[in-house]
């Protein structure tokens, strides 16, 4: 069995959760904690002893919102005050930090900023008005993405903002949550926008999560777990609820950004690849770096939840996940078949199975599950390229795109 309180254990163990880049487990983190006094913001002390009765009774010990009545003179946070979830400690002081991949995704996605008015759509018009310049398969494939794409980032934005937000208590994560929650009405607007330059039908587009099937069952099968969350009376603080909270945490990081976006975005770029529709493809790519750090965040968080308290990763929940993991991959599969009846681009559904096999199978890994699809292999090694890119270019060549601050482009 690990010994939780053996980094060098943690280290070791190949079922270790992996961090995006950058997690630091706690015994590590605990030789440079700060020196300042504790902090009492509820004043309800918070103590070993306490740890010890939350994993021993269902009383909630929930953590502290940033709401709490201010204490004159209270003492100042130190590091091993700060915890993801449950924390005591006060949220209104951001340092000093103790998560700093937090900060640094921070950092970096306000560095990557952009805006869907930067690119023209006038060669996609163009495009799209020719009667003989797409087929009708390929304005099927546009206007199923943009359909589930422009309500995703919504079901997403609204989880961050109603449900994942309270939960989480550390403030460098939380100034994070705050960065994505913009990122997420940004890609709205991206839809928004192209969906106006192209002269589409707004009814039809954004209504397309209610009424074309292939689209609905993705969002039905997102949008119970926010409203587990939002609910008013819920509470961390006993296993049963930080489960909640961690199964909901994969749901939305790992599987709808980390799994249902990406037949999407694979449909778009190869259009863009093609020379088709390039300023929708930009766009999507764009969009498609932001949700991969978005991915990489939460999985951070997540490695780091599980650290911080491994009672909650039984392997009765492990096997939980794993499920859901599945049953989101034949839902996308699904996806895939609806929108691309027959072979287009070069591309068929059948490839794309065998992608969500491959994808799966890293996401898995990257929150220390059992890879569940032996032998899967990526069909479109190009995508990885895309993420991979290191150049002030965008990839379909069409413009330089410097839309990082300071020449701070970073793909890795």
């Amino acid at each position: 069995m690990l010994n939780w309180d053996d980094p060098l254990a943690i280290t070791a163990h190949p079922t270790t959760p992996r961090p995006g880049q950058g997690l630091v487990d706690n015994a590590t983190l605990m030789q440079t904690a700060g020196a300042a006094p504790s902090v009492n913001p509820n004043p309800i002390s918070w103590t070993h002893a306490d740890e010890q009765i939350l994993l021993k009774t269902p009383t909630p010990h929930h953590g502290a919102t940033g709401l709490e009545s201010l204490t004159l003179g209270a003492s100042r946070v130190r590091v091993d005050d700060k915890r993801i979830i449950n924390c005591r400690a006060d949220l209104n002081q951001l340092v000093p930090f103790k998560y700093d991949w937090a900060w640094q995704k921070y950092l970096d996605a306000c560095a990557n900023h952009w805006m869907p008015q930067e690119i023209s759509m006038n060669a996609d018009l163009a495009l799209w008005k020719d009667p003989h310049g797409l087929t009708d398969d390929e304005r099927i494939i546009i206007k199923r993405n943009l359909g589930f794409f422009s309500t995703a980032d919504s079901l997403v934005a609204n989880n961050l903002v109603l449900a994942v937000y309270r939960h989480i208590t550390n403030p460098e994560c939380r100034q994070y949550l705050l960065r994505q929650a913009f990122e997420e009405a940004l890609h709205t607007h991206a839809y928004q926008y192209i969906v106006e330059s192209l002269g589409l039908d707004q009814g039809e587009i954004f209504n397309m999560y209610r009424e074309v099937p292939a689209v609905a069952r993705k969002a039905e099968w997102a949008l119970p777990f926010t409203q587990y969350l939002a609910d008013p009376h819920f509470q961390t603080g006993t296993i049963e609820n930080d489960q909640r909270l961690l199964r909901e945490l994969v749901a939305f990081y790992v599987i709808f950004e980390g799994i249902f976006f990406y037949v999407g975005f694979v449909q778009i770029l190869s259009m863009g690849r093609r020379n088709k529709m390039t300023g929708t493809a930009e766009q999507f790519q764009y969009i498609l770096r932001d949700e991969s750090m978005h991915m990489n965040f939460g999985i951070d968080v997540i490695n780091q939840i599980k650290i911080e308290n491994p009672q909650l990763w039984t392997a009765e929940f492990q096997q939980q996940l794993i499920s859901m993991i599945r049953e989101a991959v034949e839902l996308e599969a699904q996806y895939a078949y609806d929108t691309m009846p027959r072979g287009v681009l070069g591309l068929n559904a059948q490839m794309f199975e065998e992608y969500l096999h491959f994808i799966a199978n890293r996401r898995c890994a990257q929150i220390g599950l059992a890879e569940q699809y032996s032998g899967a292999t990526n069909p479109f090694p190009w995508m990885s390229e895309v993420l991979d890119l290191k150049k002030e270019k965008n990839f379909f060549e069409s413009r330089v795109t410097e839309y990082q601050t300071g020449g701070a482009l970073r793909w890795d």
